[in-house]
């Protein structure tokens, strides 16, 4: 669709300018021809994702044997993976189904408003749980009063509370600019990138906002989480059965994949400035942070854990066939 040939509506503000009021998700609107077979993947992958995390708050929920730390927290990024699919996947769907994917431009702001909320908080909780597997593996002794349950609810609650001030910032700042048209966002959701580049008012602040949060969320909280696994790799080389060496490092290595993946697309996505954007980039790294880092996590949590799924076959007993 050439931009040239899209009705922008908008509200006048002035005899000589508009004010966009809607947007156009380009989304892969490019590609026609695979539009039947994203259909069936986004739509295979959103209710693997969607089943898979409710299982996984469900069992961690009613289950006693998993009131501990590490599932609670699991219990809390799985949360945050049905916010974030949630949030893309239907209008995904709803887009690839239509000629044109069009949303209102509270629509968008909402969009990127729960967005950017469940993306923080799953890489501050990552840093979170790092250290989590760090006080469990490097002071197993102690690990009962350093990870209490108070102080795991209060991390957790300041996880959810930082990253809600984090999106209102990011998305107040992204309201308070003109969008004057085109009107054709290159991606498949509200991203801060392509918005920016879309508006018609300075976007210093916004630029400025965004690389702080870059640093905080992609760089500092990054090297919280590798100073975490170096203790840990420390700790694990000192252990001297090879038995014991596994068993240690096998309470990690699901949340190590996580964080591998999950920082890869993010760093893909966000690490750079807003006039390097890429858009295929952009999609491509959209596609694995929002559809299947949320996918793979259930499965990669619980397919090798056996307390869980023991709690998953006294819950659901028809599940062990």
């Amino acid at each position: 669709m050439e931009q040239g040939l899209v009705v922008i509506p908008s509200r006048m503000v002035s005899p000589n300018q508009t004010l966009v009021t809607e947007f156009v998700l380009q989304g892969f609107s490019e590609h026609p021809g695979l539009r039947v077979f994203l259909i069936g993947c986004f739509l295979s992958l959103y209710t693997v994702s969607l089943t898979g995390n409710v299982v996984i708050i469900t069992v961690v929920s009613c289950s006693a044997g998993l009131h501990s730390p590490m599932y609670f927290f699991l219990c809390n990024l799985a949360t945050m993976d049905v916010v974030c699919t949630s949030s893309v996947l239907p209008k995904v769907l709803v887009g690839l189904n239509s000629k044109e994917n069009t949303i209102s431009f509270q629509g968008c702001m909402a969009q990127l408003f729960f967005l950017v909320w469940s993306a923080s908080s799953e890489l501050l909780l990552l840093t979170v749980m790092a250290y989590d597997r760090y006080v469990a593996i490097c002071s197993p002794l102690q690990y009962g009063s350093r990870m209490s349950l108070h102080l795991c609810g209060a991390m957790a609650m300041g996880v959810w509370g930082i990253c809600a001030l984090n999106a209102s910032v990011h998305t107040g700042l992204m309201m308070r600019l003109s969008f004057c048209g085109p009107n054709v966002i290159n991606h498949f959701f509200c991203e801060i990138p392509p918005l920016l580049l879309l508006s018609c008012s300075p976007t210093r602040v916004n630029s400025i906002m965004t690389v702080l949060a870059d640093i905080f969320y992609g760089c500092i909280n990054f090297l919280l989480t590798l100073m975490s696994y170096g203790c840990i790799i420390s700790s694990i080389m000192h252990i001297r059965s090879a038995k014991g060496k596994w068993k240690a490092f096998s309470t990690c290595s699901s949340h190590l994949i996580v964080v591998s993946v999950y920082y890869s697309s993010v760093f893909c996505a966000y690490i750079s400035p807003a006039s390097s954007y890429s858009p295929e980039r952009s999609k491509l790294s959209g596609v694995l942070y929002t559809v299947l880092s949320p996918t793979l996590n259930p499965l990669i949590y619980t397919l090798r854990n056996k307390e869980f799924k023991h709690a998953l076959w006294r819950l659901f007993p028809f599940s062990r066939g």
